[in-house]
């Protein structure tokens, strides 16, 4: 599982940053990338990562101002013609639907596959055999929402040496003790999967907080996560600013993760007056309060490892 930031600017693109957009990379874990929001020329960014187009099959948008989504019509177009032809659920606020269905229309795109649309609210959004994915109203200029993927802990390690204690050798029998609750040995033994596995392996806990002022309160919903993706578009000095605005400072939010307990802070969504020296000044900022933060670059690559 990783992440992988498509675009980290805010408002207009830079020529450092483009507009919003993250992938979380489920390769490994079910063969696909789930989208959180598509800025323009987010389709332009793909192109410089090893993510198929026809590989993501959720988009989750936090909110509908321009730079989280006007790269979605083109980004679904293009899709067709990369053989994609497995269906699409886009989840987001209300009126998502209409913006992706009118565009469409308009320009006479025809798509291989069929779109599904979610229209979001708060609590559990999603959830599989793999994965639950909860929603959380934030505090913006319209309906903004933060999104946490929690990844359903996993069987233990089969332990072999155990195994071998007991005379069960090396071979097909171990795949089947894995995958069985009881397995009948061939000599008419019955054992238990829960005496030869060890514990179970922890899932790992992501958090996407779309545009926001500074919340509180918001520290329960991204208590503990592995990694923390937060807004901060504004310096520390321009809390004043961001309050206007409706954004956060990086202040604020590496307080929101020292106060949520998370393992890492990564900040985006930063406001296009600061580039060069001023982003290092920017992650000193937050370091100092919540060591364990870093901005994200256009294109940075973030693993998220199982513990």
């Amino acid at each position: 599982m990783k992440l992988q930031f498509l675009g980290t600017g805010a408002g207009v693109p830079s020529k450092e940053r483009n507009v919003s957009a993250i992938a979380l990379d489920l390769t490994q874990e079910r063969g696909t990338a789930w989208l959180f929001d598509c800025g323009e020329a987010t389709q332009h960014q793909i192109l410089h990562t090893k993510i198929r187009p026809r590989k993501i099959d959720k988009i989750f948008i936090t909110h509908l101002h321009g730079d989280h989504i006007y790269g979605l019509p083109g980004f679904l177009s293009s899709r067709s013609f990369q053989d994609g032809i497995t269906p699409v659920t886009i989840y987001g606020p209300k009126g998502i639907a209409e913006y992706i269905s009118v565009s469409l229309e308009v320009s006479r795109t025809y798509l291989r596959y069929p779109l599904h649309f979610h229209e979001v609210e708060e609590g559990l959004l999603f959830e599989d055999n793999q994965f639950y994915v909860y929603c959380k109203k934030l505090e913006h200029a319209i309906d903004s929402y933060g999104y946490r993927i929690i990844e359903k802990d996993s069987p233990g390690e089969l332990l072999a040496e155990k195994l071998k204690l007991n005379g069960i050798q090396p071979g097909p029998i171990y795949q089947q003790i894995k995958e069985n609750e009881t397995t009948i040995l061939a000599d008419g033994n019955t054992i238990k999967r829960a005496d030869f596995i060890g514990p179970n392996k922890k899932g790992r806990v992501v958090s996407i907080i779309g545009d926001t002022r500074y919340v509180a309160e918001l520290a329960s919903f991204i208590k503990d996560s592995d990694a923390l993706v937060h807004e901060a578009t504004f310096a520390q000095d321009e809390d004043e600013m961001a309050y206007n605005y409706y954004h956060s400072t990086t202040k604020q939010a590496a307080e929101l993760a020292r106060a949520g307990d998370v393992n890492q802070l990564l900040l985006t969504h930063i406001s296009s007056r600061y580039q060069g020296e001023s982003i290092d000044q920017l992650e000193a900022e937050a370091t100092v309060i919540f060591p364990n933060t870093k901005i994200a670059a256009d294109l940075l690559e973030w693993e998220i490892n199982q513990k």
